[in-house]
């Protein structure tokens, strides 16, 4: 995908080996690690599939390569394009079918409010370290799926096999089910609003 429809602010576009990417806003806190290995809190303002930018008290040099981890996107590698006063540009190096998952994902939350995925805002969302779980279907069926975020009241899931909108299902010990599907798998409402208990020990 090489473009897709959202709000754009700093930059409209950005090239890269995969094309010319839209990015959109979505200010998410992660962590980074310079070529030096020290590590600094980040937050991400834009992403596209393309590249981010980044705000942090860590100075990366022109061309270094970051790695860093971002809050509901993952795991990203990439090197630095531009600087400036307060943060920088850095690209996103990734196959073809990375930038496909993560232009669905970057769809996902800059739209998600549109879509009616189960988002409550008095509740806190959590993106877990070990984000591969599974789903298990009334009949006992099960699927390999993974966390893209989860709160007290619902999750967002990326899961092949897309069950049927209404089909109750669990995640964990938690009984919901599915009221949308999204591009990479389908948005679950729990049947009754979690503990952090629960979510900590499923977690």
């Amino acid at each position: 995908m090489n473009a897709y429809n959202a709000t754009q602010t700093r930059q409209p576009s950005s090239q890269s080996e995969g094309g010319i990417f839209q990015r959109v806003t979505i200010n998410m806190q992660g962590r980074l690690m310079l070529a030096n290995y020290e590590e600094f809190a980040c937050f991400v303002i834009e992403m596209s599939p393309g590249d981010l930018y980044v705000k942090c008290a860590g100075r990366p040099r022109l061309r270094e390569r970051v790695i860093a981890y971002i809050d509901h996107i993952g795991r990203i590698e990439g090197n630095v394009l531009a600087l400036d006063e307060t943060g920088f540009t850095l690209s996103v190096n990734a196959t073809e079918r990375k930038r496909e998952k993560l232009a669905a994902q970057l769809i996902w939350l800059a739209n998600k409010h549109e879509l009616g995925l189960p988002e409550d805002r008095r509740h806190d969302r959590l993106t877990p370290r070990q984000t591969t779980s599974e789903i298990v279907l009334e009949d006992g069926t099960r699927y390999t799926c993974r966390i893209m975020d989860l709160s007290l009241s619902g999750a967002a899931i990326d899961v092949e096999n897309r069950p049927p909108v209404g089909t109750p299902l669990r995640l964990g010990n938690m009984r919901g089910r599915v009221v949308r599907h999204f591009m990479e798998g389908v948005a679950i409402e729990f049947l009754s609003i979690q503990s952090r208990d629960t979510l900590r020990e499923f977690l």
